[in-house]
């Protein structure tokens, strides 16, 4: 195992029954980086999360945790590593205070350490006043916290990290994102499942996109939208909220079209012809251009370059299935 790898797969495979959920899939965590893994509904990411954490066993492949093989070293793994789910991972009729102690108990946790170790988190996650407070009253960014927290007590080298952020307001959302990156900064090793692809570009150093089993590519967010930077695109508009998108594939120099909110953004070969054809579709379609731009690629213009698949396709796992 490369030294400076804190991760690393090798032809990890899963089958169940006949259904290939994980293909030889290939890739590398660094010590203290901060790693996304992005991937439509389905596409093998809790599978392959299961198999890192020793929840389920592979068909064939390895995989390290910090040089110890997870099949064969199962307890030194658990050792080294949090998870926090996008389940609530607390107990509703304990206390935040009562959460913190459980778990650091659990994962040995020598007494007086664990007493300096919970107040510590508390005052962090902005929870100490509600130390004695049962959890199940706290909302779900705070509940967010709290897990974190009672994974942070016993400091694993690595935290896995599903989904940090879904169902959380702006605010709750924000605090989730910077304690993220203070502790990475500190030298805790994430590895981060986001149906978020911004989230993903504010945080990851590195990101993986997973599509039906297999890895896509791995790169750093930057060089996945350089990876499209030939591409040009074209935002636009209409007065009529009617859905053109097929229409407007058909137009020369346009290879395809994504609709975002009330906006369709075009993936286009020529700018100024397209823009040309553009006006005269409006024309012949008695519509009113209400407005136009072009725009760099962005990490979601990546992403759907890359598995043909829309950003919505992500959002719709927390509403459909756990169980990609």
């Amino acid at each position: 195992m490369h030294p400076e790898s804190i991760i690393e797969v090798t032809d990890l495979t899963k089958y169940y029954g006949n259904l290939l959920a994980v293909d030889h899939i290939n890739f590398k965590v660094e010590n203290q980086e901060l790693f996304g893994f992005l991937g439509p509904n389905g596409a093998g990411k809790t599978t392959t999360i299961n198999l890192l954490t020793g929840i389920s066993k592979p068909t064939s492949g390895k995989a390290y945790i910090a040089g110890h093989d997870v099949t064969e070293e199962p307890i030194k793994v658990k050792e080294l590593i949090g998870v926090v789910p996008d389940v609530s991972g607390v107990y509703d009729e304990l206390t935040a205070c009562d959460n913190i102690n459980f778990s650091a108990k659990l994962h040995n946790v020598p007494k007086e350490k664990r007493k300096t170790r919970a107040k510590e988190l508390l005052e962090l996650f902005e929870l100490y006043d509600r130390r004695n407070d049962r959890v199940g009253t706290f909302s779900r960014g705070m509940k967010k916290r709290l897990m974190i927290a009672t994974t942070l007590v016993y400091e694993p080298e690595i935290i896995f990290l599903d989904e940090p952020t879904t169902g959380l307001d702006v605010q709750s959302s924000r605090q989730i994102r910077n304690l993220i990156k203070e502790m990475n900064k500190n030298g805790t090793t994430f590895f981060l499942t986001t149906h978020y692809i911004e989230e993903a570009d504010q945080l990851c150093k590195r990101i993986a996109i997973i599509n039906k089993g297999k890895i896509i590519t791995v790169d750093t967010p930057e060089k996945l939208k350089q990876m499209i930077q030939a591409e040009n695109i074209i935002e636009i508009s209409f007065n009529n909220a009617g859905d053109f998108s097929e229409k407007l594939k058909k137009l020369g120099h346009v290879k395809n079209v994504v609709r975002v909110a009330d906006k369709f953004r075009l993936h286009v070969e020529e700018t100024s012809e397209t823009l040309s054809l553009l006006v005269r579709f409006a024309s012949r379609n008695h519509l009113k251009v209400t407005s136009i731009t072009t725009l760099k690629p962005t990490l979601e213009d990546a992403f759907v370059s890359l598995t043909s698949v829309r950003p919505e396709a992500i959002a719709n796992e927390n509403e459909t299935s756990q169980t990609a």
